[in-house]
């Protein structure tokens, strides 16, 4: 017996469209059931993103500046502060006894119209004049010397920098004791009876001798790291043109040595007008009067400390930081056009 057929299932949502057919009289289909729409979900990552970020880079100079904290409170104590105390007290008549009185530009006047001063500003640029070229150029020949991996090498860069780390008043304590006339070291190892340090000609030589001893280590460490940044592929590109190692040198590894030039020179000008610790040990700014080894930092200590003339001292002082500065500038400017192969 033939099964009668199945008839569909119907569902809620059909049943208003069966009843509407039925008044109507016409049979239709029923329709499928539709899936809710799907919703998309709200970000709320991106709402207070501006605030966020705010915040964030606050957050991110307060621990820069938490980190520079010790040096920036190391620099204000050390630095600043005695600047701003020497500008004072170079207005000032002050002999650590007595009140200090305020004297105006009289202390400026003083200084630029001494004699002693205009003897210890010579006596400075001549010091300056032997140090510089000769510890420069000493320093660039043994850097390139080291940097060709020379058999020893390490060891030499170790030795010449153990002068430069050693106190500067131990070296010219035992400076002093070389340069005797009766049983120092460089007399008994020539075999002749010189005084070094109270001959008028050859006490500032002596001296300045000693300075770039002391300081050509220094020179040399900073020529071989410009030599490690010359790029390479500029030296095989001039060889395959066929220029010598000389040539080479000159015409491209010194210009490409002008920032590390420009540092060494503006540090070693800076440190021979402040040079003092090794000349007073060894000569103690003489010999003569004037001096002939009376250096500017000299001279500074001697009208503050065996003069008592705090505010004659600080004046100077003043001036030597402004020279140095104008100085430093200078140089600055004329490197600065001429980091590049130009040089006009």
């Amino acid at each position: 017996m033939p099964s009668a057929p199945l008839e569909p299932v119907r569902t809620l949502t059909d049943a208003p469209r069966t009843a509407e057919a039925s008044l109507s009289g016409r049979q239709t289909a029923p329709t499928p059931p539709t899936a809710p729409a799907a919703v998309a979900p709200v970000d709320h990552r991106h709402t207070h993103r501006p605030t966020h970020r705010r915040r964030r880079r606050l957050v991110q100079a307060l621990t820069g500046y938490a980190f520079l904290a010790p040096s920036l409170i190391g620099v204000g104590l050390f630095l600043v502060v005695p600047v701003i105390a020497a500008v004072v007290i170079s207005f000032q008549d002050w002999d650590l006894i007595s009140p200090a009185t305020w004297v105006g530009w009289d202390n400026y006047v003083e200084v630029l119209r001494s004699p002693q001063v205009r003897n210890s500003l010579l006596v400075t640029i001549a010091f300056t004049v032997m140090v510089i070229p000769t510890q420069t150029g000493l320093g660039l020949f043994c850097a390139v010397l080291l940097h060709k991996k020379l058999p020893g090498s390490t060891f030499f860069r170790i030795v010449f920098a153990i002068p430069w780390i050693c106190a500067p008043l131990t070296l010219g304590i035992v400076w002093k004791w070389i340069f005797a006339p009766t049983d120092g070291a460089l007399n008994a190892l020539l075999g002749v009876r010189i005084e070094w340090l109270s001959s008028l000609t050859l006490a500032l030589p002596a001296v300045a001798a000693v300075n770039v001893w002391t300081h050509v280590g220094y020179v040399t460490l900073f020529f071989l790291a410009g030599l490690a940044a010359v790029p390479q592929d500029l030296q095989n590109a001039a060889r395959l043109d066929g220029a010598s190692e000389t040539r080479l040198f000159w015409a491209v590894t010194v210009p490409l040595l002008r920032p590390t030039t420009f540092f060494v020179l503006a540090t070693g000008i800076i440190g021979t007008f402040q040079a003092f610790d090794s000349i007073y040990a060894m000569t103690g700014g003489g010999p003569g009067v004037p001096g002939r080894t009376d250096v500017l930092a000299a001279r500074i200590y001697y009208d503050a400390f065996e003069s008592l003339d705090m505010g004659r001292a600080a004046t100077l002082s003043v001036l030597l930081m402004i020279l140095l500065v104008v100085l430093t500038v200078a140089q600055q400017r004329y490197f600065r056009r001429r980091i590049t192969y130009d040089l006009s």
